[in-house]
Formats: C-alpha cells, structure tokens, sequence
C-alpha cells in the first residue's frame, strides 16, 4: 500500500491505497510530514479532494478498495447515494438498506468508514436532526455539513 499526506481545510488527511483503488482516507489529530511526492495511484484521489475543498468538485469519481465486511461495504455503498448538500438519518438509511431493525449496525458500519469525504458519512444525522457521533469529531462533521450547504453563513464584517 501507498500512503501520502495532504492539507486540508480540517487538518492532514492521510490516503492509503495502490493500483487496486484507494483503502482509506482519514483526517488526522497529529501533525505529519506532508508528501512531497504523491505516488501515481493517489494522485487522483489528492487531485479530487482539492477540488472538493474548493468548491469544485460535489461528488468523487474513484477506485475504491476499502477493506470491511459485507454488511459494512452495503452500507458504506448506500452513503455514496446521499447527494451533496443533503442528510439523512440513521433511520432513513437503516429503512434504505432494507430493515429498520438494523439501525444499530448501520451505525456502527458508518463509524467504521474508512473513506473521510469520498463516502459520505458526515452526511447522516440523527432522527432529530442533531449532529450524533462522528469519528473526526462533530466540529469537523459540522463544518463539512456547512461547507455543503447551499445557504452559506456570511460574515458580518
């Protein structure tokens, strides 16, 4: 596997992945030293991310090749659905994948996914519309959710 590490608007993001597609792709707490060179099959995913962070770009278009189970791969498919600048609820997406009773484990799959950005969990929310668990933190779940929404916050001054 291959790894690079990048800035972002949130902090450093490092991306693993090869020829097969990219594995993962996470926000980091801890400061690294950033990729001087990208290798050839990051590239891409490196390229899209900036776009996105500027504005650019509202969906990905990669190979992807995160490792999970089944289960956790179904769901993790199901949140690619969600467009850009919508949410949906634990419950919405538990009801998507064929059975409310599986709220829980949804839950959990979407906690575990190991693609920050490019799948899309920052964009399910709790039933009541509050901003529940998110592995980079709910500031960063937060602002993602701001940086997609088509009524941007303006500053007074």
């Amino acid at each position: 596997m291959l790894t690079c590490y990048i800035e972002t608007p949130l902090g450093q993001a490092k991306i693993v992945g090869n020829n097969d597609g990219i594995a993962s792709v996470s926000i980091l707490d801890k400061q690294h030293q950033l990729s001087e060179v990208i290798p050839e099959p990051l590239l891409d995913c490196v390229t899209q991310l900036k776009a996105y962070f500027k504005n650019e770009r509202k969906s990905f278009d990669l190979k992807l090749n995160p490792e999970g189970t089944v289960f956790q791969k179904k769901v993790w498919k199901q949140l690619e659905t969600i467009p850009y600048g919508k949410t949906i609820s634990y419950l919405d997406l538990s009801k998507q994948l064929g059975d409310v009773k599986a709220i829980r484990a949804a839950a959990s799959a979407n906690g575990k996914n190991p693609l920050w950005i490019i799948v899309p969990c920052h964009r399910v929310i709790g039933s009541d519309g509050s901003l529940t668990g998110y592995a980079g933190g709910l500031h960063r779940k937060q602002w993602l959710l701001n940086h997609e929404s088509e009524y941007k916050q303006q500053t007074l001054f």
